[in-house]
């Protein structure tokens, strides 16, 4: 399995100092204007007919442009998504759209597609000519981090609280495997007992399909208000001990500031659609490859040879 990144390019977390960015870095929305002009219509067409068949695949592409920018392997959920508007692109503008380009366009439009906001995508990205496993599961924040943990990973990123909750709320659809929040359910601190913070019938109901053992691959609606409709029920959720994950209720009850946002989130929708669309434009710009650095792949799940 090979690694795939292109927000964090050379594999690792760290942030490259800006010096080296500013030759070529620029980043705009005309980028493909003239090279490639029906890009944008290429990419919303397929992932609209996606999303069309299988509503949960707005949630999948959407979280593939989390794990671009936080290192993730391309074998995740959606990828064959991917492949299909890389091929559409390669026949219409060889070697011109990076697929780096191509998971902003797509989290954009999925995001869209389940009512939640557009913003405009910054482009001009290239791809990574390496990929490394290494550091790829520590970088990305995990279900049972600690909120300290998931907010210095944010921070390492250039992000900060108000993009971390803002951010967290792509929950507001999808699912989650039974193995990513058990823990909760059953042994929460290591002393055998649930976690506290959890609506406890809720938790009970959730233990019918995600036993102590057995059953890991049981998917959950992440927000079971509306798995499949962007807006601000994740929050709602939250705010009545109902996060599904760990990461998700921390930012509740393990910190101030998240917990405010929390509750201005849960009672403005508008505000929610307005900061996350301008936090998914910061992560993209995360350290991006221009100018002559990189490459153009011709296929999403390798380097060109």
């Amino acid at each position: 399995m090979v690694s795939k990144s292109s927000c964090i390019e050379n594999g690792d977390i760290k942030i490259q100092d800006n010096k080296s960015n500013l030759e070529g870095s620029y980043l705009y929305p005309q980028f493909y204007d003239h090279s490639c002009p029906n890009t944008q219509q290429i990419v919303k067409s397929i992932v609209a007919e996606a999303v069309a068949k299988e509503a949960h695949m707005a949630a999948s592409l959407l979280r593939l442009h989390f794990h671009d920018c936080f290192v993730q392997r391309n074998s995740a959920r959606g990828f064959e998504v991917l492949d299909e508007i890389k091929s559409s692109l390669e026949k219409e503008c060889p070697l011109t759209i990076s697929c780096a380009d191509i998971v902003k366009f797509s989290a954009r439009d999925s995001t869209v597609l389940a009512g939640g906001p557009s913003w405009e995508v910054p482009l001009g990205r290239r791809d990574s000519r390496g990929a490394s496993l290494s550091g790829s599961n520590n970088n990305i924040p995990a279900p049972n981090n600690t909120f300290q943990t998931i907010l210095t990973k944010f921070n390492r990123q250039g992000l900060n609280v108000v993009d971390l909750v803002a951010l967290s709320g792509n929950h507001t659809i999808g699912n989650a495997r039974c193995t990513s929040f058990r823990q909760r359910l059953y042994n929460q601190s290591g002393n055998g007992l649930p976690d506290s913070t959890f609506d406890q019938s809720y938790a009970a109901q959730l233990r019918t399909r995600c036993p102590r053992s057995g059953g890991d691959q049981n998917l959950f609606f992440l927000d079971f208000v509306g798995p499949t409709k962007f807006d601000n029920s994740y929050f709602k959720n939250l705010l009545s001990s109902k996060g599904l994950l760990s990461s998700d209720q921390v930012l509740l009850t393990k910190n101030e500031a998240s917990m405010e946002l929390v509750k201005i989130y849960s009672e403005n929708n508008e505000l929610f659609f307005e900061q996350f669309a301008q936090s998914m434009i910061k992560m993209g710009n995360i350290s991006p490859l221009t100018g002559s650095r990189g490459e153009i792949r011709k296929n999403c799940r390798k380097i060109n040879s």
